[in-house]
């Protein structure tokens, strides 16, 4: 894929359709309940209208893709656990035996298992080149074994990064494909809060200090030379354009991830951003293609440092408040249901007029701001 190619690609998102949106809203007005009583809840049935075009809308179908990719900055001992690790659970995500895997049992959702670049090998009967085919496979889309030392050069070429952004494009392509009402995006690499805050330093210039935090929990040594690391990419990049940010300190899993947001809007599908790694790459996705921002749905506060930046950034607010800090995608079936409730109250729940309440007592609020 080209810039030209990736551009002509972002041109095809469209708007949220307001008059969809319009009429949810007066549907929400006209629900039995005090105005704005429900929250959150009526905001994502409102904004689910302007994706979809429909005022009703159910989930029925819903997955994580979840990107997996190593990262070569681990050689600078920035990291609580080996490599090795990326390959293992990206091998436990196909047993469900990983936190988004037994979280995805728990509430029926599919996971898209994706290598876009781990340092290992995978077994040969675990891969598949059809996305879909088999969710209980590995989808190989291999770039290179992991990305180089961001700490010593770049960690790709320009080509590789867009390469990976086309992976996500295509795996939104076959969301699209397979029915899918929701899907959320998650990752696997272990060095990837590295990466994730190196480039959330470049793209807002903000310093190590307010973008690093201990990921899965690292000693105070690691800590001191991650904050070093990504203060230096901050050096290099910072206030350069997204993609030469991507290719000088990002990795293969947020390029893809990124690619993924971006075709999500492509194809209206909404899309649900999960934890501090999911939610820098989809500000690198809104760098590229701002009109993205409109089909993305944030689950939960991320535990780690830089989330509430990155978030507040996109100007997305999260659901859910639980003190999580997996990554995998773990969020993302949490907020589907929290969707599907959503959607549920628009489609179900009486107006006044159908409960036969006389709702004239509402009219003193409904003039002021009493929320």
């Amino acid at each position: 894929m080209t810039v030209q190619e990736l551009q002509e690609r972002i041109l095809q998102i469209k708007p949220l359709d307001e008059k969809a949106m319009e009429e949810a809203k007066v549907r929400q007005d006209a629900l039995a309940k005090p105005p704005g009583s429900l929250g959150l809840l009526e905001d994502i049935s409102i904004q689910m209208a302007g994706i979809t075009g429909s005022v009703k809308n159910e989930i029925k179908k819903h997955c994580v893709v979840v990107m997996c990719a190593d990262n070569g900055v681990v050689e600078e001992n920035i990291a609580s656990a080996p490599q090795s690790v990326t390959l293992a659970q990206t091998i436990n995500f196909t047993r469900r035996l990983t936190g988004v895997g037994a979280l995805a049992e728990s509430f029926d959702s599919d996971l898209l298992i994706v290598d876009v670049g781990i340092n290992g090998k995978v077994p040969e009967g675990l891969y598949t080149e059809e996305p879909f085919s088999d969710t209980h496979k590995i989808v190989n889309r291999r770039i290179a074994d992991g990305t180089k030392n961001l700490a010593k050069e770049d960690a790709m070429s320009r080509e590789q990064a867009l390469r990976a952004i086309e992976i996500g494009l295509e795996m939104a392509e076959a969301v699209k494909a397979g029915g899918y009402s929701v899907f959320g995006i998650g990752e696997m690499g272990i060095g990837n809060t590295t990466t994730s805050a190196a480039i959330l330093s470049a793209v807002t210039g903000q310093p190590a200090a307010k973008t690093v935090g201990k990921g899965g929990g690292v000693v105070d040594s690691s800590f001191a030379r991650k904050k070093e690391i990504v203060d230096k990419a901050l050096e290099k990049c910072g206030g350069k354009d997204i993609l030469t940010i991507l290719s000088q300190v990002g990795g293969f899993d947020i390029a893809a991830m990124a690619g993924a947001f971006i075709g999500a809007a492509i194809h209206r599908i909404p899309v649900v951003i999960d934890g501090y790694i999911s939610a820098v790459a989809a500000l690198t996705a809104a760098e590229l293609a701002p009109a993205c921002k409109s089909y993305m749905f944030a689950s939960h506060k991320s535990y780690e440092q830089g989330y509430n930046l990155a978030i507040e950034a996109l100007g997305l607010t999260p659901y859910l408040h639980m003190k999580m800090r997996l990554g995998e995608g773990s969020g993302c079936p949490l907020a589907f249901k929290i969707m599907e409730g959503a959607c549920g109250v628009m489609n179900r729940m009486a107006t006044f007029a159908e409960a036969e309440i006389n709702d004239d007592y509402l009219e003193e609020i409904r003039k002021g701001d009493c929320f």
